[in-house]
């Protein structure tokens, strides 16, 4: 949602540049990718139009690849806007989508997510077929996705995306992370990150801990800590992958997480 063209060079924006480092991370093991629509000037957009030429050029080379679309609050507040690209259908439908479970604070702007939008998102996915990427950034989060699985709008198995290290949620350290991990509730998969400079050493704990990782340009556009070379998303994933050898760690192939998941395959054709 953040990264331009202005702060780096490297970040996707139009069509084909998604969907050409889409095939090329799935080539470094990338199994699940998390999906931001742009217009042509290059500024966030809900449109389900633009979301559908993203995911066809995806799925004509990587039909199995796990495909995220987002339902972020941080530009578009309105429920249609944000729901827009849930009524993809046919193989264009995505497999999952983004729900963050409560309002937060970045460190220039905000996402606002009222419990009511979040019930009717998450109703919505559940209807269509489309699984929630539950996107946890506080322990209260986790609190909620706890309340709506009792209310039965969450269907298991689940699957959280744990940011850590915004300036007001929780921080990047092994505390908050594991006293997050301990309230999942049963049935859960999970992935770790770390915002700005808190990726690569989240991303190593991750490696070690979790059963995936999240990784990528959206989250931290450096290389290094130093902030002197500016990252591409393969040279992110070129570290996670580096890890994961080093760990023994088996990268699991876009059809196993399928099957990890309980996701459907793709309609082809």
């Amino acid at each position: 949602m953040i990264p331009t063209k202005d702060m780096t060079p490297h970040v996707p924006v139009r069509v084909e540049e998604i969907i050409a480092e889409v095939i090329e991370s799935e080539k470094l093991g990338v199994s699940m990718v998390h999906l931001h629509a742009r217009d042509h000037h290059g500024a966030p957009t809900y449109q389900k139009e633009v979301y559908a030429d993203i995911i066809s050029g995806i799925r004509e080379k990587k039909p199995e690849l796990i495909i995220v679309v987002s339902t972020s609050g941080r530009n578009f507040q309105e429920f249609e806007k944000r729901s827009d690209v849930l009524n993809l259908e046919g193989k264009l439908k995505p497999d999952m989508a983004s729900l963050t479970l409560s309002s937060l604070n970045f460190a220039q702007s905000a996402s606002v997510n009222s419990p009511e939008t979040i019930m009717r998102l998450a109703k919505m996915m559940t209807e269509k077929g489309i699984k929630p990427e539950l996107e946890i950034f506080d322990l209260g989060m986790v609190n909620f996705a706890n309340y709506l699985i009792r209310k039965g709008i969450l269907e298991p198995p689940y699957y959280f995306n744990i940011l850590l290290g915004n300036i007001a949620s929780a921080q990047a350290t092994l505390m908050h992370a594991g006293i997050i991990i301990s309230e999942l509730p049963a049935d859960s998969y999970y992935s770790i990150t770390g915002i700005g400079d808190n990726q690569k050493a989240m991303n190593a704990l991750a490696v070690i801990l979790a059963d995936g990782v999240r990784v990528g340009l959206e989250d931290n556009i450096w290389l290094d800590r130093e902030r002197k070379q500016l990252a591409t998303n393969m040279s992110l994933i070129e570290q996670v992958t580096r890890l994961a050898k080093a760990f023994d760690r088996p990268i699991a192939a876009a059809n196993e997480v399928r099957a990890m998941l309980n996701l459907p395959g793709v309609q082809r054709g």
